[in-house]
């Protein structure tokens, strides 16, 4: 029985479902029972995993853009969802310094027409707002960040992703703090797994280079990063959203989702590993280093998680080797087994909820 059963035939409205992790999260709810509501402005890669995966015949999608309130609105109060999840953003580093204004405005305008939504129907929902690790003022310190630390970035991206936890903030105390509404938000960063076509980001870049027997060519080889696989928050969101049904204290709050601490790689590291499994005879002929980077980019960035494992008792449950299989094999089925990929992304939530299980953590039972 995962997540104590909270979301066996209750209302799920997911922002950004047709994204990597909306489509993920998509499909973990419809195995635990929910009806899947999502809003989307379009779909944002090609391929894209919500189009292979059919999840447009599987759940009830709105395609309208976060950053209109009124129909924000309209959705939120026709569906009358149980749960929300709001993950939809402009989430590419890269994007931010081509498109800043743009990306501003998804990130926080679009936040903020969530909360303002939400604020009007004022009927009893557990929200989850997504924002991103990048939302901390990075001073590439060797410690992971707390929730508690200085918000903001050097970068558009960053800038947004911290504004848009300010609104969080602002919202819940203004408005949000006596609502039947019970909302948290959550931060979580580097995540990789099968279904990622999104561009500047190195496992997609690996696999479009790779599925046409080409090297991928990397900007920052030796820059470290805590790699987690995408189903590592999403029980982190779907847990905090089951303890917001239980406990008043953490109304409002914000928490960190990310892997254990020894769990940091450098990009070179997890391209090689990676193929590995994908059959490469020489490694180095995978990839090539790039000249000069295009933008800037974080060299080491970390969270600390101590606030979720002591308050949900939630922690990661892959390892490192096991998050690269789950990650390179979903594309080895994609690419050359032609898989059904809606069963076999099923059957990697089913092996995370069983190595979960043998665990003994608190959100399997």
């Amino acid at each position: 029985m995962m997540f104590g059963n909270v979301f066996k035939d209750k209302k799920v409205l997911i922002t950004g479902n047709t994204g990597f992790k909306g489509s993920w999260l998509s499909v973990w709810l419809l195995r635990l029972g929910a009806r899947v509501y999502g809003i989307s402005k379009d779909v944002p890669s090609s391929p894209s995993m919500f189009e292979e995966l059919g999840l447009g015949e599987k759940v009830i999608h709105f395609r309208e853009d976060v950053r209109s309130l009124k129909h924000m609105v309209e959705i939120i109060k026709g569906v009358n969802p149980d749960f929300l999840f709001h993950l939809a953003a402009q989430s590419i580093v890269s994007l931010s310094y081509k498109e800043p204004v743009e990306t501003i405005s998804s990130n926080v305008i679009g936040t903020t027409n969530i909360l303002e939504a939400l604020r009007i129907y004022d009927q009893k929902c557990i929200a989850v707002i997504i924002t991103s690790d990048k939302c901390y003022d990075n001073v590439e310190w060797v410690w992971g960040y707390r929730e508690s630390d200085r918000l903001g970035g050097k970068d558009i991206y960053s800038g947004s992703k911290g504004a848009a936890e300010l609104i969080f903030r602002s919202y819940f105390q203004s408005f949000l703090k006596d609502s039947p509404v019970k909302v948290a938000s959550a931060r979580a960063g580097n995540v990789i797994g099968g279904g990622d076509w999104a561009m500047d980001r190195i496992v997609p870049d690996c696999m479009r280079a790779w599925s046409k027997d080409q090297a991928v060519e990397i900007r920052m080889p030796d820059a470290t990063r805590p790699w987690q696989h995408v189903l590592e928050p999403l029980s982190g969101y779907l847990t905090l959203a089951k303890a917001l049904t239980e406990n008043d204290k953490i109304n409002g709050e914000s928490f960190n989702f990310g892997p254990n601490t020894e769990q940091n790689y450098t990009v070179r590291k997890l391209i090689e590993d990676m193929a590995v499994g994908w059959d490469f005879d020489d490694i180095k002929k995978a990839y090539s280093i790039a000249e000069n980077a295009s933008f800037s980019e974080a060299g080491l960035l970390k969270l600390n998680c101590d606030k979720a494992f002591f308050y949900l008792k939630w922690y990661p449950v892959l390892g490192y080797e096991k998050m690269i299989e789950f990650t390179t094999q979903w594309y080895y089925e994609f690419y050359k087994n032609k898989s059904d990929m809606f069963k076999y992304s099923a059957v990697q939530i089913e092996e995370y909820e069983r190595t979960a299980s043998e665990k003994g953590l608190v959100w399997t039972q």
